[in-house]
């Protein structure tokens, strides 16, 4: 038998590695930076780049421009269409630059050019030649950027929507050396145009970095010039203040209706000077009328999300407005993302079995979000990433950030064209109720407007069935009530086609009309407007489906607002004419608490 000796080495080795074990164990549990520390951190430095790149995420755009460039890399067929159009754009202009100075007639590159380069002082040397030059330019980009076999829809897009940027800012039209008008305005005024855009410049860039808001228009403060349909606030909560408007005729509809503006509108839109007042003209039509006016949120409401604005803001308005019009149901109509928020609420009472709503309209609202028209540029996975990082910061997305982002998608007229007008030919702003409503900003919480894009814009979860309120999915299909739809022709941010979307996820009757105008002048539009038409339909539940360019074609054109075609909708779906209600009071606790427009409104 071996006899081993034990020198102690064994027992050396054992203490060794367990000393071993001790170290590694405590390299294991040592945290340079813990989760809380590394997430701010990672929150920070993206916050700090997208302010940067005012709220667009520099890694899309690079990706997109790598996407677009490799496949154009890679289709020789498709360059050398697009040499063959380059050369035939160079060659048309200078063809027309000839015969200009030869003073001979000759067909023009362009007939149509955007209407700020097509007055009367563009029609001469060199100026027109200038308007040629940078269209038939926007021409070849557009032209350069689209139908690249391979390219991600999303990516072309935003590649598109840079491209436009760019040449939107190189017009003639925004310098003061190649623009005739800003010349003969100088000339007239001997050069004071120029000195009272200065001094406009000057004061719009001490506004911008001292963050003080312009001030409002003294022609239309909110209870003086607008927003003066008399009526009582009767409900107030951390979210929104419930209007109700005093009566004027002697019998009313027995269903009242509820109007349910966006968040990122004050409400006096639906209330603006008396011409223009969509309360004031349903209330003359004999209806009983409540608004919501939305709270302006700060920084304190970071936390509020998109379920608070179901259940704490919308349901709790309708249990109000039920408390005070009793066993009568509701006409529901929302406008804009408040008809988006009016739908969910709806499709959430619809799956709860809560049946008090009569009907429902929702002014340029989006249920599905497939195709949301130029927005999308702005939507996916990287974008959001950094907006929200952006928003995180501030606690809120500011109405500065919003408006800047509306306005890039249409910035020749809304940034650049109000930049010369202002600048060089010195004109003040001047006013309408409309323009100073909508230069009246709202914020909107961080929690809600990161919610909202997410859940909706990029992953579509309402068309899908897969949005949830309150831990459970909602579904439009459970919607069994009369709906009347408005788009207008020429929303960018609500586009009519999307809009129209929404008579394929419902099963009733759906109506759907559609007016001339934008997203907010084509709803504002008064009673009697000259200028305006529209179209209406009714499908009827179990009707077979018509495509929007088969029903633009085959729908009638009537000429005038579409007011009174709504409130005849209306009028079809009340069931009788009563006394009206007692505004507020205090049945089951509801008291009136003050005069409309009430105080969210003015903060």
């Amino acid at each position: 038998m071996d006899q081993r000796v034990n020198d102690g080495s064994t027992i050396k080795n054992a203490a060794d590695l367990a000393d071993l074990s001790g170290i590694a164990q405590q390299l294991a549990d040592v945290q340079l930076i813990g989760d809380a520390r590394a997430s701010k951190l990672d929150h920070e430095f993206k916050a700090a780049v997208a302010k940067i790149f005012l709220g667009m995420s520099p890694i899309e755009i690079a990706i997109a421009y790598l996407d677009w460039l490799s496949h154009l890399a890679i289709s020789p067929g498709r360059q050398l269409q697009l040499a063959q159009s380059f050369t035939k754009k160079c060659s048309q202009l200078g063809l027309y630059g000839i015969a200009l100075l030869l003073e001979r007639q000759i067909e023009k590159p362009n007939a149509q050019l955007e209407a700020r380069v097509n007055g009367e002082n563009w029609q001469r040397l060199p100026f027109n030649l200038l308007a040629q030059a940078h269209q038939l330019a926007k021409d070849f980009v557009n032209e350069a950027t689209s139908d690249v076999a391979g390219v991600t829809d999303s990516h072309q897009e935003l590649v598109k929507f840079i491209a436009e940027q760019v040449m939107d800012f190189l017009s003639p039209a925004n310098h003061l050396l190649t623009n005739p008008d800003v010349h003969q305005q100088t000339r007239v005024e001997k050069g004071q145009n120029l000195a009272r855009g200065a001094n406009f410049l000057k004061k719009d860039i001490v506004q911008t970095l001292t963050g003080k808001p312009a001030a409002p228009s003294t022609d239309f403060q909110v209870g003086k010039a607008v927003g003066v349909t008399p009526g009582k606030v009767v409900f107030r909560n951390d979210l929104l203040e419930l209007i109700q408007y005093t009566p004027t005729t002697e019998t009313v509809g027995a269903e009242p209706v509820l109007f349910c503006p966006a968040w990122i509108m004050k409400y006096y839109i639906l209330d603006l000077s008396p011409k223009n007042s969509m309360v004031k003209y349903l209330v003359e039509q004999g209806k009983t009328v409540f608004i919501i006016s939305w709270k302006n949120p700060g920084p304190e409401d970071r936390d509020t999300g998109f379920e608070d604005y179901v259940t704490e803001g919308l349901l709790s308005a309708i249990d109000i407005v039920e408390k005070i019009v009793p066993n009568r149901k509701i006409n529901l109509t929302g406008y804009c993302i408040g008809g988006t928020l009016a739908l969910i609420g709806a499709a959430t009472m619809a799956r709860n079995g809560d049946d008090r709503l009569n009907s429902l309209s929702l002014f340029t609202a989006q249920g599905d979000f497939s195709e949301a028209g130029e927005v999308m540029r702005f939507i996916s996975d990287s974008q959001l990433e950094f907006a929200d990082k952006l928003m995180w910061k501030k606690g809120l997305l500011g109405s500065e950030e919003m408006g800047g982002s509306f306005g890039a998608l249409r910035a020749s007229d809304l940034i650049y064209g109000t930049a010369v007008n202002r600048y060089l030919m010195g004109n003040d702003h001047q006013y309408n109720d409309l323009m100073a409503w909508n230069a009246d900003g709202t914020r909107m919480p961080y929690r809600m407007h990161t919610e909202y894009l997410h859940k909706l814009y990029l992953r579509n979860e309402l068309a899908t069935n897969k949005f949830e309120v309150g831990a459970r999915p909602i579904s439009l299909a459970d919607l069994r009530v009369p709906t009347f739809s408005l788009g207008t022709e020429g929303d960018h941010v609500a586009p009519w086609k999307s809009v129209y979307k929404l008579q394929g996820l419902t099963h009733h009757e759906f109506t759907f009309a559609l007016t001339s105008g934008g997203h907010n002048a084509g709803v504002i539009c008064g009673p009697a407007h000259p200028r305006r038409h529209h179209r209406i339909h009714t499908r009827q539940a179990g009707d077979k489906y018509i495509s929007p360019d088969e029903w633009v074609k085959n729908t009638e054109v009537h000429q005038g607002s579409w007011w009174p075609a709504w409130d005849a909708w209306l009028d079809n779906h009340i069931s009788e004419r009563v006394a009206p209600p007692k505004t507020g009071g205090s049945r089951k606790g509801v008291k009136i608490i003050g005069n409309a427009p009430g105080s969210y409104v003015l903060g």
